[in-house]
C-alpha cells in the first residue's frame, strides 16, 4: 500500500506541475485553481504513504534516508503550499512542483525502500530533532528555488527580453525577502533541530560526536547561511550576489543530506 501512495504521490506532483506551467503562460484560463488542489492532493496522499510506513516500520516514518528524504519533499510541498495561498499567486508554483518531482523522482530510483535497522534511539527528543533538521533543509531548498527565480528574472529584466510570464512573478525585492525569511526560519529550525540532538546523544553515549562528518557539515551549513544573511545586508552584496551566494549554499546542504548520510558518517543515517 505505501509503495503504490508513493508512486501515486509522485503522479500528482507531475500533474500539479504540468498545471502549474500552464497556467505560468495563461493565468486567466479555465480552472486555474487546478494545480493548487493538485498540489494539495499529492500532500496529503504523501502523508498517509508517511504514516503507511510509520506503520509498517514500527517506528517514525523518516529514520532512514528513505524516510527523511520523503519528509523533506512533504515538508517542502507543505511550505510552498503556505506560501502561495498566503501570496495568491501560482506563478513560482511550476518551478516548486517541478523540483518535488525531480526529488521524488530520484528517491525511488536512487534509495531502495527498505526495512530499516532498529534506529539507536527513539522518543520526542530523536523525532524532533530529525523533524526539525529535516524542515531547515525544506527552508534552505525553498531559499535556492527563489534565489534561481531572482536570477532568472534579473537576467531577463538586464537583457530587456520582457515576456508575459515575467510579468507574474513577483518583484525582485519581494523574492529577496522571502527567501532570506526561509533562511531565517531554516537557521532556527536547524539550531533548534541540532540542539535535540546533543541533548538525545549526551542521554544515549554520554558524550558528543564533534568529530563526526555529519556534524562538521552542519556546522558549515550554519556558517554559510549566517554569511549569506550578513552579506545581503551590504549594498556591494544585495541582490543577484546574495542570490548567486544563497543558491550556492545549497549544494552543501545536498551534499550533507546524500554524500555524507550514505558514505561518510556512521552515526547518522537520515539526516
Amino acid at each position: 500500500m505505501g509503495h503504490q501512495l508513493g508512486y501515486l504521490t509522485l503522479v500528482l506532483y507531475a500533474v500539479s506541475c504540468a498545471l502549474y506551467a500552464r497556467v505560468l503562460y495563461a493565468p486567466q484560463a479555465r480552472h486555474a485553481s487546478l494545480p493548487t488542489f493538485f498540489l494539495g492532493a499529492a500532500i496529503v496522499c504523501q502523508y498517509f504513504a508517511l504514516l503507511e510506513r510509520s506503520h509498517w516500520i514500527h517506528s517514525i516514518p523518516y529514520d532512514d534516508l528513505f524516510g527523511s528524504m520523503s519528509l523533506f519533499a512533504w515538508l517542502l510541498a507543505v511550505i510552498y503550499l503556505g506560501l502561495e495561498l498566503f501570496l495568491r499567486n501560482r506563478s513560482v508554483g511550476a518551478f516548486f512542483t517541478l523540483l518535488l518531482t525531480i526529488w521524488t523522482t530520484a528517491l525511488r530510483i536512487a534509495i531502495p525502500d527498505a526495512t530499516p535497522a532498529v534506529p539507536p534511539a527513539n522518543g520526542a527528543l530523536f523525532a524532533f530533532h530529525v523533524t526539525l533538521n529535516t524542515w531547515a533543509y525544506a527552508a534552505f531548498a525553498l531559499s535556492f528555488v527563489l534565489s534561481l527565480i531572482f536570477l532568472v528574472q534579473d537576467w531577463v529584466l538586464r537583457s530587456r527580453k520582457l515576456s508575459v510570464p515575467f510579468w507574474r512573478f513577483p518583484a525582485l525585492d519581494v523574492l529577496d525577502r522571502m527567501s532570506r525569511s526561509s533562511v531565517y526560519i531554516g537557521l532556527l529550525a536547524l539550531v533548534s533541530g541540532a540542539s535535540f540532538g546533543l541533548v538525545w546523544e549526551h542521554r544515549l553515549s554520554g558524550g558528543y560526536s564533534w568529530g563526526d562528518p555529519k556534524v562538521i557539515v552542519t556546522f558549515a551549513i550554519l556558517i554559510v547561511y549566517v554569511a549569506y544573511l550578513a552579506l545581503s545586508r551590504i549594498p556591494a552584496w544585495r541582490g543577484p550576489r546574495a542570490a548567486v551566494l544563497c543558491a550556492t549554499n545549497f549544494l552543501i546542504v545536498l551534499f550533507s543530506y546524500t554524500f555524507v548520510n550514505l558514505y561518510f558518517t556512521r552515526f547518522h543515517r537520515f539526516i
